[in-house]
C-alpha cells in the first residue's frame, strides 16, 4: 500500500486541509512555497496515464477542490500553480495521482538543456 492510501485510511497522520467523500488534501511535508497543498483521489491510481473515462468527474473534482483551497489560503488574487507530475522523468516520487497546489510566492521554472533528452531538443 502507497504512502498516500495509508493517508487517506488515516493510518499515516497528515495536515489535511480539504477532504469530500472522494478527495483528500494534505500540506506538503517538503513544502516549495508558502502554500503547498497534495490533492489526492481517495480511490488508488496511479497517475494521469492511468485515468480511464469513468475517472473523468473525479480529475475535476480534483482543479474545482483545489481552486476552492487557493481561494481559502488567499492565494487566488496573485495566482498559483497546478501541477500533475507523472511518472520518472515528470518527477512524480509517489505512485499515486496527486495535484499539487503552490502559491503564496512567484513561481519561477527552469530547464536546462543539458537535462533535455535528445529528443526533446
Amino acid at each position: 500500500m502507497c504512502i498516500f492510501c495509508k493517508i487517506v485510511k488515516k493510518e499515516v497522520p497528515a495536515s489535511v486541509v480539504y477532504e469530500d467523500s472522494d478527495i483528500i488534501a494534505f500540506k506538503d511535508v517538503h513544502p516549495i512555497a508558502p502554500v503547498h497543498i497534495l490533492l489526492i483521489p481517495k480511490k488508488h491510481i496511479e497517475s494521469v496515464d492511468d485515468l480511464r473515462d469513468e475517472d473523468v468527474s473525479l480529475a475535476g473534482k480534483l482543479v474545482v477542490a483545489a481552486g476552492k483551497i487557493a481561494r481559502d489560503f488567499d492565494i487566488s488574487p496573485k495566482g498559483y500553480k497546478l501541477l500533475f507530475r507523472v511518472g520518472e522523468w515528470g518527477g512524480q516520487e509517489v505512485p499515486h495521482l496527486h495535484l499539487h497546489l503552490i502559491g503564496g510566492a512567484k513561481l519561477y521554472e527552469a530547464i536546462h538543456p543539458e537535462e533535455m533528452s535528445k529528443e526533446a531538443r
